[in-house]
């Protein structure tokens, strides 16, 4: 009876030393697998760090080591190709050693820009804004022995005809008789002529079309540097004389002398219209 019992004691304390031994066992291996949590969340925090480093340096660093984008605003009458040429010697210039002050200078070479500015916005844009110059008449000139058809502006500013809807624009008047012997690029007309310029646009603001009744403006010289005005409308072999006087009362009142010289004398060539007096010439 008493060696059942002392067995029975001795399982007793044989279980609950398997039970102490059992409990810390628990607890390495939840502190192994703790440790291993810890290692992988490490190894994907540095991982997920280098992505975002090669992001950035391939989002934001290179490009701006690289060529840039270069971004047009405003063109119209210019080719965006003409004007990129002007850009070549920036050519091959990263983003962050692209030159504007020196892409300003020389896109404003270009004849027909009036205004240009040009920024740069991070990482690898350029932004060039172009204003260009709004023609209010076009002439004809001789350069190298050949005719070219050029515009100016109300600043008198001779540029290239870029679009053929330029040329075909009969808002746009003729001017013909300007002395210019060579044809520079920006070159300006002699100020004698802005006054002319400032009359032509001012006409053209008007809805209704004058100038597209007038073939041809004829700037006759005389004396002492003075000029006068010969004009020659579309709907009739007449050359109307005129003084510098260009305004909307001045061609209406022309049109309605075209109307009332012509119904009395058809074969009219020539009217005067110089010094407030009326006089016609015939074949």
């Amino acid at each position: 009876m008493s060696d059942a019992a002392v067995s029975q004691f001795d399982e007793f304390f044989t279980d609950g030393a398997r039970f102490e031994s059992a409990v810390p066992q628990s607890g390495q291996q939840k502190k192994a697998k703790d440790k291993k949590v810890t290692a992988l969340k490490i190894i994907v925090a540095v991982l997920g760090f280098f992505l975002l480093v090669e992001g950035l340096v391939y989002s934001l660093v290179i490009p701006c080591f690289s060529q840039p984008s270069v971004v047009y605003e405003g063109l119209s009458l210019a080719s965006r190709e003409a004007v990129s040429a002007k850009l070549a010697p920036l050519a091959g210039a990263p983003w962050s050693r692209f030159d504007t002050e020196k892409a300003v200078a020389l896109l404003s070479s270009v004849s027909c820009i009036e205004s240009v500015s040009v920024d740069k916005q991070f990482p690898d844009k350029v932004f060039v804004s172009v204003k260009e110059r709004l023609p209010v008449a076009k002439t004809i000139l001789s350069v190298n022995g050949r005719s070219k058809p050029v515009q100016i502006d109300e600043n008198c500013v001779l540029f290239g005809m870029q679009a053929d809807a330029a040329e075909q624009d009969n808002s746009i008047p003729l001017i013909s008789g300007i002395p210019v012997d060579a044809l520079q690029e920006g070159m300006r007309l002699p100020a004698k002529y802005r006054v002319l310029m400032e009359q032509i646009a001012a006409i053209r603001k008007l809805p209704q079309k004058y100038f597209a009744a007038i073939s041809e403006i004829q700037v006759v010289p005389k004396e002492y540097g003075n000029y006068e005005l010969a004009l020659y409308p579309t709907q009739a072999k007449v050359r109307v004389l005129t003084d510098r006087s260009l305004t909307e009362d001045a061609l209406k009142y022309m049109m309605v002398v075209l109307d009332v010289v012509n119904s009395i004398e058809p074969d009219v060539v020539e009217v005067d219209l110089r010094y407030d007096s009326l006089s016609y010439r015939c074949r």
